[in-house]
């Protein structure tokens, strides 16, 4: 396999970071993935596992309990598990974007020294809650609410399509939610954290999802659930604009999962069109399959490059918005892509679970929806071009 963009203009710890969790991919992660997506169970020994390999500490100062690295190091190393296991990936994705990142970003020192250690560690997981049943791409239209009472936020409402709230480590939620009204009138959003075990907040049970089988996803509903007024994330009514930063960097890290995962397609139909044997010949010696082949590699050149590009400006302090949407979307359009012809160039085998490309078939979709869907990355680019209306 042809994989200079995998190293190209990346340092000697980058190059080794790559190769040690493609490694770790290859021998731990990919045996256990067929059973993994058939049972829709997260095997919590392969999170612990990476949580040895410090992981979910990548992007995170040392002296928060980090390894010192960059947003760029925790890409590749969601691209490099992308490959052979999606729900691993998102697991360790949202597991640093949306559990980790708001209470590093905005929590007070008292939040960040009680809950990043584990979360930085892999012993805990926590889920980020601001998606609902009337707010999806319009997250700005959050129903669920919370007032103060007593010194406690008292809320209200549900969440949907909340990755990793509900595994046995997950240690709390942070949840959107309306506290008031500004001068404007407009809905004033605050983010809250809620523990796990708080009465009236009830995790619903796993959906019945088409792909990310093995990722833990469930409905959340509040109701007169009570936290310390202290469970405050962030400035009282700027939880929409401070998760809205978060989604612009976690674009980034879905870019990286969406690369991965149409290089494993890549690499999985090339190893079979090599060895498949049809009327007397390789099928890698007919040019139709010759051909497809190499826009599936064009796809993935393309997707990392963009991808990396985004992470370097989000790394140096730059703006990125444009960029991660850019990313978003290449990545996540070649990954749908290159699963579709993977599975095409596998012809009926490719229509069975226990080959990797069906299962990145049935995975490779929501990267076209989660985390900002194809629509809302082609308005940020529209806006970024002066285009309004």
């Amino acid at each position: 396999m042809h994989t200079d963009t995998l190293t190209h203009g990346l340092s000697t710890e980058e190059r080794e970071l790559a190769g040690m969790v493609r490694a770790f991919a290859d021998e731990v992660v990919a045996p256990r993935s067929y059973e993994a997506d058939r049972d829709a169970t997260l095997p919590l020994d392969i999170v612990a596992q990476m949580g040895e390999l410090g992981l979910f500490g990548l992007p995170f100062p040392e002296d928060v309990g980090g390894q010192g690295g960059d947003y760029t190091a925790l890409c590749l190393a969601i691209e490099a598990l992308g490959r052979v296991d999606q729900s691993i990936a998102i697991t360790l994705e949202a597991g640093v974007s949306l559990g980790a990142m708001p209470v590093f970003r905005f929590g007070t020192d008292a939040q960040r020294s009680d809950l990043l250690p584990d979360l930085l560690a892999g012993r805990a997981l926590a889920g980020f809650g601001l998606t609902e049943p009337e707010a999806g791409s319009d997250a700005g239209a959050t129903r669920t609410t919370a007032r103060l009472e007593d010194g406690h936020w008292v809320i209200d409402g549900a969440k949907q399509f909340i990755t990793n709230s509900g595994t046995a480590i997950t240690r709390f939620v942070t949840v959107t939610a309306v506290t008031g009204r500004t001068a404007s009138g407009s809905p004033e959003i605050s983010a809250i954290i809620v523990p796990h075990g708080t009465p009236g907040f009830v995790v619903g049970p796993g959906y019945d999802k088409v792909g990310w089988h093995a990722s833990d996803t469930h409905p959340l509903a509040f109701d007169g659930a009570r936290v310390p007024e202290g469970n405050l994330l962030g400035a009282r009514g700027r939880g929409y604009a401070n998760f809205l930063h978060i989604l612009d960097e976690g674009r980034i890290a879905i870019a990286a999962l969406a690369t991965g995962a149409a290089e494993g397609c890549l690499e999985a139909a090339v190893d079979y069109a090599k060895t498949r044997t049809v009327f007397g010949e390789r099928l890698s010696s007919r040019q139709s399959i010759q051909f497809l082949l190499a826009r599936m590699r064009a796809r993935v050149h393309t997707a990392r490059l963009a991808w990396l590009h985004a992470a370097r400006l989000r790394d140096a302090g730059e703006p990125f918005k444009e960029e991660a949407a850019i990313a978003k979307l290449v990545s996540g359009e070649a990954a749908m892509d290159n699963a579709r012809d993977a599975t095409q160039v596998f012809g009926g085998n490719g229509f069975m679970n226990e080959y990797p490309v069906a299962r990145h078939y049935r995975d490779s979709k929501i990267l076209e929806i989660g985390e900002g869907t194809t629509e809302v990355q082609l308005l940020v680019i529209s806006r970024a071009l002066g285009l309004t209306g």
